[in-house]
């Protein structure tokens, strides 16, 4: 049976549907009570390609060439950043600079390199 049970009769044969529960016993019908879960209020967690965890200040490098848009320079794999920063919000995760530019790169491109 299930761990909920009827407020008037206070049975556990109840019924599960979409938007609300009913009683086999005694009939009753009430709503469904919505959960929401809490929005995570700590900081971004971001993975580079390997699973490794990214901080602010952490040095990377890229594992594939990546063309970048709007210009005719291409960031070579291997190519290693200055400190990075975790941007907060947004669909690049890090802020960084390489080869003299200022860019905004998704974790999946690149991979924490050991200082």
């Amino acid at each position: 049976m299930s761990e909920i049970t009827c407020p008037l009769c206070t049975m556990d044969d109840v019924l599960e549907h979409n938007s609300k529960y009913e009683c086999m016993v005694c009939g009753h019908e009430w709503e469904k009570e919505v959960i929401e879960e809490e929005e995570a209020t700590g900081p971004r967690v971001v993975k580079d390609a390997f699973g490794n965890i990214l901080q602010d200040g952490d040095i990377v490098q890229m594992i594939k060439d990546k063309k970048l848009t709007g210009t005719s320079k291409v960031l070579k794999s291997g190519m290693k950043s200055k400190p990075i920063r975790i941007q907060e919000d947004g669909d690049h995760e890090i802020s960084c600079k390489m080869d003299g530019l200022s860019i905004g790169l998704k974790a999946m491109f690149v991979k924490k390199v050991n200082p």
